[in-house]
């Protein structure tokens, strides 16, 4: 995909891939961690990981080390106008938590697989910071 297509691509597609992307990160990691769990028990786990909550305090734990680039795609997900409403949860966390999940989809099609599960990585270790 060129750079061009994926600069003006909505931020809502990139959040909707980034959504599969990221919790799929987190399913291999639970699952290599826990490998012997039911799938009920890794699917309440993954939970922990794949929330507004939990995302958008990842989000404001790395916003100050994205690149100009990785902000302003952040920034286009977190702004973008919504058609549902999240139910049960604040919508500022909600807004900063599809921005994370814009920057997930984005950097996955820009195949910058590396910065990615950086990203990942760190998501997991700020969480698991709360646990």
């Amino acid at each position: 995909m060129e750079k061009s297509e994926l600069i003006t691509m909505s931020p809502l597609v990139l959040a909707y891939l980034g959504d599969t992307v990221y919790e799929s990160y987190i399913r291999e990691y639970l699952i290599k961690k826990n490998c012997n769990n039911k799938v009920n028990t890794l699917h309440k786990q993954a939970i922990k990981y794949v929330n507004a909550n939990a995302q958008s305090k990842v989000i404001h734990t790395i916003e100050n080390d994205l690149t100009e680039e990785e902000m302003r795609i952040f920034k286009r997900g977190r702004n973008q106008k919504s058609n549902t409403a999240p139910k049960n949860m604040d919508i500022v966390d909600y807004k900063h938590a599809t921005g994370f999940e814009a920057l997930i989809g984005y950097l996955y099609l820009d195949k910058q697989i590396d910065r990615l599960e950086e990203i990942v990585r760190r998501g997991i270790a700020i969480i698991e910071e709360d646990m």
